[in-house]
């Protein structure tokens, strides 16, 4: 018997083998995916498969191996995404009221925007040809209104027109436009979403000080 026989016939080699490439099956997903969001980032909003196996040093076998559809590459990158900003998500909003919680949002809704930028706007170019892209989507932008009717008193929720127009100057699709297609700084934007909202804050003060 040779020495590979006997290893393969020793008690837990097969395991230990099945394990091992577990392991390397693990690493290179995520080293895939990071090579992904790292492409995105750069501006390559739909790299290649060749790129990202290249910038993840594996090979192109490799990669569609491990992500046989780009709904599950997807699911993986937002996997990392959503532990990224785990902490920014469940910070509280300050402020004692809910108007100054209305502009704390604003705030926390920039931070969170700019960090997913690049990789919402990648996923949004291919959501037409994704069932879970599209999924997501409709999660994302109905967790966007929830959050604002948690902040929102009774009185401003129904006011239909006013509720909209809130959801809209605090969405993704407002933050992409002034970034992407405005070019704005971050800073300026921030400055821009900041000012709609007040002035709409402003519209509710006078409803209530007219007679």
């Amino acid at each position: 018997m040779g020495m590979t026989e006997r290893a393969s016939a020793e008690p837990g080699a097969e395991p230990a083998t099945q394990d091992g490439r577990r392991r390397r099956a693990e690493v290179n997903r995520l080293r895939i995916v990071q090579a992904m969001i790292e492409l995105v980032r750069e501006g390559d909003s739909t790299p290649s498969a060749e790129l990202v196996a290249e910038r993840a040093g594996v090979s192109h076998r490799t990669v569609f191996r491990l992500f046989n559809d780009m709904d599950g590459l997807y699911r993986e990158i937002q996997g990392v995404m959503l532990r990224r900003l785990d902490p920014l998500l469940h910070q509280p909003l300050a402020g004692e009221d809910w108007c100054a919680r209305l502009t704390s949002l604003v705030a926390h809704r920039a931070r969170i925007f700019e960090e997913i930028l690049p990789v919402k706007t990648a996923a949004d170019a291919q959501r037409a040809r994704s069932s879970f892209l599209q999924g997501e989507h409709r999660q994302f932008t109905r967790m966007q209104r929830e959050m604002l009717m948690f902040v929102l008193p009774e009185a401003v929720k129904g006011e239909a027109q006013l509720l909209d127009a809130l959801d809209l100057a605090l969405s993704f699709e407002s933050w992409r436009r002034l970034r992407m297609d405005q070019e704005l700084t971050a800073e300026a934007a921030l400055a821009v979403m900041d000012r709609t909202v007040r002035a709409l804050l402003a519209q509710i003060q006078e409803g209530k000080d007219s007679p």
